[in-house]
């Protein structure tokens, strides 16, 4: 079953035989299928009034565990941000009443960022839909495809230095 990366490759192969274009087959797949699930996420989470910046901030707060919070430092290495983004994130949730940020008890020079009642809620109803997306998205793969693919994704990290931190 031959797809457009396939004739992409072809039509290298054959306009410069000479390079191997088979690192094509890889990342053109990789390029695709990205685009293909970040749309399908980002309309469940539409379904829930947020964009998936929003929901990475609210799913951190909440597998963090009680009591759901967390600094911004933290927030930043668990969702992998950047500051300049994760305040831009935290404003915008902030004002829709889905986190606080208080001063830290522990030092009142840094603050913290907690989920409220209503953040609570709202992933607790976004996360379920979330998940459904990704096993409807992964239910052309059997078990043991699973497992290989996640290995393959692994190894990959691992070659480009993506730390387990």
């Amino acid at each position: 079953m031959a797809d457009h990366v396939d004739r992409v490759v072809a039509q290298w192969g054959a306009e410069r035989p000479d390079l191997d274009v088979s690192p094509m087959e890889v990342f053109g797949r990789l390029k695709r299928l990205y685009r293909l699930v970040d749309a399908a996420l980002n309309r469940t989470f539409a379904e829930h009034g947020l964009d998936a910046a929003s929901f990475d901030v609210l799913a951190t707060l909440k597998r963090s565990g009680p009591p759901y919070h967390l600094t911004p430092s933290g927030l930043m290495q668990s969702a992998m941000v950047t500051s300049g983004a994760i305040t831009q994130r935290l404003d915008r949730l902030e004002a829709r009443g889905l986190v606080t940020r208080t001063r830290s008890d522990q030092d009142g020079r840094s603050r913290e960022v907690a989920l409220t009642p209503e953040g609570h809620a709202l992933i607790d109803r976004a996360l379920p839909d979330h998940l459904a997306t990704e096993h409807r998205m992964l239910a052309g793969l059997d078990e043991a495809q699973r497992t290989a693919f996640v290995e393959v994704m692994r190894t990959l990290l691992a070659d480009f230095g993506d730390s387990p931190e």
